[in-house]
């Protein structure tokens, strides 16, 4: 029996490690050494949808929320090279691949997601990344957009897919009560939207990425906490995983699978290994079986005080501060 063997969308994985939406499985050697290295599964690099359309069109998308029901020309090769890789990453792996859509409207991605499907993926990962910017349109608005694609995805494809959704929806359990019910298999929680900065010297806005943190976790941890056994969809944590430590962290809470990038592309494959010895060596410790057997123990379902994940300890957080050991000045 194979302790750290794990279940996400359906697909058998021999450990929860996945390698997140990232560069690395545009290079084939890249995607060897992580299967060699102890990844379960790996999800592609996005596709993405301003990629795929005139500008004209992107730019109706972005204002008006529409892009409309013509066909929209996209840059020659674009898809093809995205279907190739997916067919090569088929022919060369043994682990699941996961492919991944990122975009905000439904028009042209239906028959994408089939064309994917068809080109072999063991699974979809739908990105939706739009932040609601404009005064006039609702939370009701922005969650009836997530809604309206995972319908029309759920009768175009047979495939599982998961939904990748940011920490920004007011009434997260409730929307993903409503994100299952219209087909949704499973949740990545969550996206990270990239914040510009100000270079106050040039007076230009600043486009880099900002690498995630071990604190990142905290956010992905509480929710998954409280929607474990509240939902039938899969849960997968994303963002700030450096350790085993951190993976022990989450997988306690209830997630199914974590994906991991910024540790894969600071420090490469090799630190798949590493959490692996770290998950079987806590196991053998505590005395658990299997993943499977402590996976969710610390969820809002299983605990004693399951209002601790809903409550904002903010009184004791203040009590526990002492001034720093070389005095406050």
């Amino acid at each position: 029996m194979n302790p750290l063997a794990t279940r996400y969308l359906g697909l058998e994985l021999v450990n929860p490690l996945v390698v997140g939406a990232s560069p690395l499985p545009r290079d084939l050697t890249h995607a060897r050494r992580l299967e060699d290295a102890g990844a379960a599964a790996l999800v592609m690099h996005s596709l993405f949808e301003e990629d795929l359309l005139d500008e004209a069109t992107w730019e109706r998308i972005v204002h008006r929320g529409d892009a409309g029901d013509e066909a929209r020309p996209h840059p020659p090769g674009t898809l093809e090279r995205y279907l190739e890789q997916l067919m090569a990453l088929k022919r060369a792996l043994a682990i699941p691949v996961i492919a991944s859509l990122n975009g905000v409207s439904r028009a042209g991605w239906l028959q994408h997601a089939l064309e994917l499907q068809q080109a072999g993926a063991d699974a979809l990962e739908l990105n939706v990344y739009y932040l609601a910017g404009s005064p006039a349109e609702s939370a009701a608005d922005v969650e009836q957009r997530y809604l309206d694609l995972v319908a029309a995805l759920r009768a175009t494809v047979r495939i599982p897919f998961a939904v990748k959704l940011s920490p920004q929806f007011s009434a997260l359990p409730h929307f993903v009560r409503r994100l299952e019910a219209e087909g949704a298999n499973g949740l990545v929680l969550f996206n990270r939207f990239y914040q510009p900065d100000i270079d106050v010297d040039r007076l230009t806005l600043l486009h880099r990425p900002n690498p995630s943190h071990p604190d990142d976790v905290l956010l992905a941890l509480h929710w998954i906490a409280i929607l474990r056994g509240r939902t039938r969809c899969a849960l997968a944590a994303s963002g700030g995983v450096r350790s085993a430590q951190e993976v022990l962290k989450l997988l306690l809470a209830g997630a199914d699978v974590v994906q991991l990038v910024g540790i894969l592309l600071a420090r490469g494959p090799r630190v798949l290994g590493e959490i692996c010895s770290g998950l079987l060596a806590w196991l053998d410790t505590h005395g658990y079986a299997s993943v499977e057997q402590m996976r969710g123990a610390f969820s809002e379902a299983r605990i004693s005080d399951p209002g601790g994940y809903e409550r904002v300890h903010y009184r004791e957080v203040l009590d526990h501060w002492r001034p720093p050991s070389g005095g406050w000045r």
